[in-house]
Parts: structure tokens; C-alpha cells; sequence
């Protein structure tokens, strides 16, 4: 019997000789004794909806793709150590929810290529936009400094309000 998971990409060709019927619980021990179609069997059954869960963690097809084999590697490795306490099912989505996040962790620790830095936008004032303020500013002082004494007065008792804006004033 043949399996095609088109979403996922991923091929399986399961054997043909285990029965439909054959519990998760029965291939897991199975796979525990290193019965390969049994994992055939099992993978064919559940790739789908763990790349599915992962695929809506992380976001990323391909990457998705990837950690699936690495669920499925890691039931081949620790099949021996499912007590059985949950479901199948259960298990392998904790599994790839321990694979997404730790993907996710290693993401967001990567260095960022050029093209993406260069999409980020700088919250400061571009070079230009800070040499008007200044321009702007030293226009203003210059004007505060004409003024009568009783009027640099009267603006110096509202200095509060003009000190962070000029603080040269």
C-alpha cells in the first residue's frame, strides 16, 4: 500500500503486510524492537498531522518538512521509553512541539543576512532628519536671544517647557 502526503512532500511506502487494524500502541512496541515497517506504518499514519501542527508552530514549509523526519527519527530512538501513560497520537505531538520550539529558539538566534537587516526600519531620526532639528533649533535660540529683556523674561519662567526642546537656552 502506498501513502502520498502531497502537503507535507514526504513519501512513504508501507508495508504490505501489516494489517490496517494494528493499534499505534502494538507498532510503537514493535518499532521498540526495531521493526522498521512498523515506523513505515506509524509514519504513514501520523505525518500528516504532525506537519501540520508544526507547520502552524513555526511557519515554515520546508522547515517543517524537516523536523517531521526528525519526530519520526526520534520515535525510532526512543520507542522503547513510551510508557504508554497517553496516546500515541499525544506523544509524537509533544515530541514535534519540542522539535518546533527548539527550531524557533535557534531561529530567532541567527544572524539576520543583509537583505533582512536592511528591511528593518530604524526607529532613530535619519541623518538628515537630525540635522534639521538642529537647524531648526539653532534658528529658534538665535530668535530667543533678540528678544527684549522682559520678553527672554517671561520665556525663561517658561524655560521648563523650552529646556528639552533647546537645551542650549
Amino acid at each position: 500500500m502506498s501513502a502520498t502526503c502531497t502537503t507535507a512532500q514526504l513519501y512513504v511506502t508501507a508495508a504490505a503486510n501489516q494489517a490496517p487494524d494494528t493499534s499505534d500502541a502494538a507498532l510503537i512496541k514493535s518499532i521498540a524492537a526495531n521493526d522498521k515497517r512498523a515506523l513505515q506504518t506509524l509514519f504513514a499514519r501520523h505525518n500528516v498531522r504532525v506537519f501540520r501542527f508544526i507547520l502552524r508552530l513555526i511557519g515554515d514549509k520546508s522547515a517543517a518538512e524537516d523536523l517531521v523526519s526528525e519526530v519520526f527519527l526520534d520515535v525510532w530512538r526512543q520507542a522503547g521509553r513510551f510508557q504508554g501513560r497517553s496516546q500515541v497520537t499525544t506523544w509524537l505531538l509533544a515530541i514535534a512541539r519540542n522539535k518546533a520550539v527548539s527550531a524557533l529558539r535557534r531561529r530567532s538566534t541567527e544572524e539576520l543576512d543583509d537583505g533582512a537587516a536592511a528591511g528593518i526600519e530604524d526607529p532613530h531620526d535619519n541623518p538628515e532628519v537630525t540635522i534639521q532639528n538642529r537647524q531648526k533649533a539653532d534658528i529658534l535660540l538665535k530668535c530667543l536671544t533678540q528678544l527684549s529683556p522682559a520678553h527672554r523674561e517671561t520665556a525663561q519662567m517658561g524655560k521648563a517647557l523650552v529646556l528639552p526642546v533647546f537645551p542650549r537656552f
